[in-house]
């Protein structure tokens, strides 16, 4: 919609529904998994295996310690040196294949959010995306998904990896020493409390940190476009936005200091405590054999600190784990608020498909409205454009033209009454049919940062070269096309800037003819050209006009005049209707709306100017 059509703006909706409870969100984290269980489960059986072949390590060294030396078994030694050396081998070998599977998984599942949160913003309604900052919808899927990366990528495979060293660890020791054990774990409790208290505070540091780099990417996308650069070079406001962006980069800074010292200090004492544990081990075995319990071997005793510190290396991963997972909870939060938006434009299951359209375009007692808080927009419209014949719409500034005009091909629902295309009303259809059938040129021209022909493809990516120069020549912007030096692999430039406005608008009449509709929407499409330039795009509009449905919204009114039939709309409703002369005779609001028009307008034809590039 364009600014002017309506005094209403949509209200912004928040992005912040409620979220599920922890375990339910856990859940849904895990089901994108699924997918991949067969390859997990792999990594499970490598994990589980290379934990059982490390555990086996200070078994061997106790026999060394006890055995082999003490005896001068010199044989046995060398087999036990050798089973160390293929335990380390073994469990190395395990590591990198798991790495290896655990890695692409990680990678597939960000694929897979990327690929639903981009599909999930296609299915979007237009309004969506006029209350939602560009640089938003971006960061979303590059910070936030991105920001997953270590997260679904190694921590399944760290969550299993060090579980299963943590029980087959926890076994041995018992084996070896219960008392022992007992010792090494009376501290395990308060080292999960502490975990879980640390990740709850960086949990909600990161919601903070990444509102904050969607707020800096929207910043960076909205003032270092083409247009953003133009504005601020013209008002002289490069040094504010500047200084702008340096203080959104302080307050992302403050934030990333804070998540990393979060808890910081916490997580040292639980380290300072695990390296300190050996040493609590040999106190508490002199103290046992100083008051006559009985004696550890030094095999056993050394066998046992061994296994303590190969426990401590996979609980403290497991606690930090465990604080990852926290944190990305966060970010998973922000990527669900995307999917679980409402699609309010969505396809019938079983919609009707038109192979060829005849293009009869009727408007049956339609109302619409943006919200029903806020009034409506439109009124009772009855109107009908039989196929191959053209209506025009015109009034005052914020009458509801282009609102009507997007009603047709669903860029936005009727909310009372209903539009049909050849009969079967709009929302009936599948969205293949109301893509083909229908086409818009609008004032507002985009153009990708392509080459010339690229953005043509984009309507008929199959077209043939000749199909592209002969939609160009329809569009009388060939000839300009070919006297570049690149001709048709000229690059546009970032939303077409490397072309006038007038150049702009005649590659999107051919792209538009390429796709070849039975129904056209011409929105204002020479409403920000200056008389020469429309009077030029004109006779292109003319050639894309001709056989087709055609609707016309316009406030320069000499081009509507050959209309069949012109409509005045007023704050939504039909003021008049009729053709040029009948209404020129009422002599009412279109006869005003000529007259204003005459005014603004030059009276002597302009000739048509050669094209100009910039």
């Amino acid at each position: 919609m364009h600014p002017e059509e309506s005094s209403w703006t949509p209200p912004v909706r928040r992005l912040d529904p409620a979220q599920p409870e922890p375990p339910a969100q856990l859940r849904r984290i895990l089901r994108l998994f699924r997918p991949y269980r067969a390859r997990l489960a792999v990594v499970g059986l490598l994990v589980g295996a290379s934990s059982l072949v490390a555990v086996a390590s200070p078994f061997l060294l106790r026999e060394i310690l006890d055995t082999a030396i003490p005896q001068g078994r010199t044989g046995l030694l060398s087999l036990l040196a050798l089973g160390m050396i293929l335990t380390a081998v073994v469990t190395s070998v395990f590591g990198v294949l798991q790495t290896f599977i655990s890695t692409t998984v990680g990678q597939r599942v960000m694929h897979d959010l990327r690929t639903a949160v981009y599909a999930q913003l296609q299915r979007m309604p237009l309004a969506f995306f006029t209350r939602t900052r560009t640089g938003e919808v971006q960061s979303r899927i590059a910070n936030d998904i991105g920001g997953m990366q270590a997260t679904v990528t190694s921590t399944a495979t760290s969550l299993v990896s060090n579980l299963t060293a943590v029980v087959a660890t926890v076994v041995a020791m018992l084996a070896l020493d219960w008392r022992l054990t007992v010792v090494s774990l009376l501290l395990l409790p308060v080292f999960v409390w502490i975990s879980r208290r640390v990740g709850r505070e960086r949990k909600k540091i990161t919601t903070q940190r990444q509102k904050q780099m969607a707020a800096m990417a929207a910043t960076v996308t909205e003032s270092l476009s083409v247009s953003g650069i133009l504005l601020g070079r013209t008002m002289g406001r490069a040094d504010s936005l500047t200084k702008g962006f340096a203080e959104e980069s302080e307050r992302l800074v403050d934030l990333e200091v804070r998540s990393s010292m979060a808890g910081r200090w916490r997580m040292s004492t639980i380290g300072i405590v695990m390296a300190a544990m050996p040493a609590v081990i040999y106190w508490a075995a002199g103290l046992a054999l100083q008051s006559g319990g009985p004696a550890v071997s030094i095999g056993t005793l050394v066998a046992f600190v061994s296994l303590q510190q190969g426990l401590f290396r996979p609980a403290v991963s497991l606690l930090s784990t465990g604080v990852q997972i926290q944190t990305s909870l966060a970010l998973f939060q922000r990527i669900f608020e995307y999917l679980d938006l409402p699609v309010d434009i969505t396809e019938r299951p079983n919609p009707v498909r038109i192979e060829q359209a005849k293009g009869e375009v009727r408007f049956e007692d339609v109302d619409f409205g943006y919200d029903p808080k806020h009034g409506t927009t439109l009124y009772g419209i009855d109107l009908t454009v039989p196929a191959g014949g053209s209506l025009a719409v015109v009034g005052a500034t914020g009458s509801g033209k282009s609102t009507l005009s997007y009603l047709v091909p669903r860029l936005y629902d009727v909310t009372g009454g209903r539009v049909t295309l050849d009969g079967v009303d709009v929302r009936d259809l599948d969205f293949d049919t109301l893509a083909r059938s229908v086409g818009v040129v609008s004032q507002e021209t985009y153009l990708f940062h392509a080459s010339v022909a690229d953005n043509l493809r984009f309507a008929k990516p199959d077209a043939t070269d000749e199909e592209i120069e002969e939609a160009a020549r329809a569009a009388q912007i060939h000839d300009h096309i070919a006297s570049l030096p690149d001709g048709y692999d000229t690059l546009v430039g970032e939303r077409g800037y490397r072309f006038s406005g007038g150049e702009k608008q005649r590659l999107a009449i051919a792209r538009t003819i390429l796709r070849d509709p039975p129904v056209l929407i011409l929105d204002e499409a020479t409403s920000a050209l200056d008389t020469r330039t429309e009077h030029a795009v004109q006779q292109a509009i003319d050639a894309l006009s001709a056989g087709r449905t055609t609707l016309t919204i316009a406030h320069r009114l000499s081009t509507v005049r050959d209309a069949d039939q012109i409509v005045v709309l007023d704050a939504g409703r039909i003021a008049e209707r009729g053709t040029h002369d009948e209404l020129l005779e009422r002599d009412g609001r279109y006869a005003a709306l000529v007259r204003r028009d005459a005014e603004l307008t030059p009276a002597a034809s302009l000739p048509e100017l050669p094209y100009s590039s910039r």
